[in-house]
């Protein structure tokens, strides 16, 4: 992408982001990954009056191969966490979510952007505040349901018991103080009891799975119960996912993790067909996708801060929250939330 361009899209998130004359925002990079990223934002943050600095770790050590979260360059690096906890602004260019690290720069009062995806679609998916508008009605409508039942035609049939956890809602930019936002994104989601999680989950062709990019080809049956996945059967997938996990050898890996519905009306379903490269956030926020996800819920409070974690967004699924339906049939139902015409 030219670099004005992208400094143009990087100065359109830091406004809504509410960067102002005089805050301090500090830009997280490591190695050679997305330094055209933090020139940008480097440089619309100056325009804005913004204290700028750049801090650039070093590459990460070869791992195993397995997409693990929650483990971050920072980890060995106490003094770096400490001046990123000085911020106002944290932008986080190489992923921190669910790392000790970045739950201590959000609980000194530092807001955090993550932005990894790849620049056109960062572009394309540009936060709004109408966007905001629809996903704060969402959260809201998560936050006072006790319970959370989806279903689907290819059998699908599970309920989340609700209320232990907070409601997340994510639209793309962050304007208060120690909240993480991911550019772009567009969904709303909570966590289940650790063992309030029932039922049978049937992944169907043309659901994702994440980290893998690949869609589903042929179906996947989870059997669930108190919370934690008993069983996964299936053909090649379901093996890809167990050996996947199996990589991990911690069986918290199998805990259920957050359970949500995507939002964006201009991310499309075929998005990992157009940006391979990509973390699939796109196809996290796809209108009218339920997405479950298994392994960690340390983000929400809890107690489960395995590495293992896969995401997968659904579609034509039905998602009701204490008997009141949401989405039905891969359609937000709820008028305040549906797409504008």
């Amino acid at each position: 992408m030219d670099r004005n361009v992208l400094t143009e899209i990087c100065l359109h998130q830091l406004t809504l982001s509410g960067v102002h004359e005089g805050e301090k925002v500090i830009v997280l990079s490591q190695g050679s990954e997305r330094l055209d990223y933090a020139d940008a934002f480097l440089a619309a943050g100056q325009r804005l009056g913004a204290r700028m600095y750049h801090m650039r770790l070093p590459p990460p050590l070869p791992g195993n191969g397995a997409w693990a979260v929650g483990e971050s360059g920072l980890a060995a690096n106490p003094e770096a966490v400490e001046a990123l906890k000085q911020a106002d602004m944290v932008v986080d260019l190489i992923f921190l979510l669910f790392s000790p690290e970045q739950m201590a720069i959000q609980a000194a009062g530092a807001r955090v952007l993550t932005a990894v995806e790849p620049a056109p679609l960062l572009a394309r998916l540009l936060p709004t505040k109408e966007l905001r508008e629809r996903v704060e009605i969402g959260e809201a409508l998560l936050s006072k349901a006790k319970t959370m039942r989806i279903t689907s035609r290819h059998g699908t049939d599970v309920i989340y018991r609700l209320g232990v956890y907070p409601t997340v809602g994510e639209y793309g930019y962050t304007d208060q103080p120690g909240r993480w936002d991911h550019w772009p994104a567009a969904f709303v989601f909570t966590g289940g009891a650790d063992d309030g999680v029932d039922g049978k989950i049937v992944l169907a062709p043309g659901d994702v799975l994440l980290p893998f990019n690949t869609y589903v080809r042929e179906p996947v049956v989870y059997t669930i119960e108190k919370g934690f996945v008993q069983d996964i059967r299936g053909g090649l997938e379901a093996e890809l996912i167990k050996s996947y996990m199996g990589e991990f050898k911690d069986p918290r890996g199998m805990g259920m993790s957050h359970v949500g519905w995507g939002l964006d009306h201009r991310a499309q379903w075929h998005g990992l067909t157009q940006f391979p490269g990509g973390m699939g956030m796109e196809l996290r926020s796809f209108y009218g996708n339920v997405m479950f996800s298994t392994g960690p819920n340390n983000e929400l409070g809890g107690p489960n801060d395995t590495a293992c974690h896969l995401d997968i967004p659904m579609r034509g699924c039905s998602l009701f929250l204490d008997d009141e339906p949401i989405v039905v049939d891969g359609d937000i139902v709820v008028k305040e939330m549906q797409q504008s015409q």
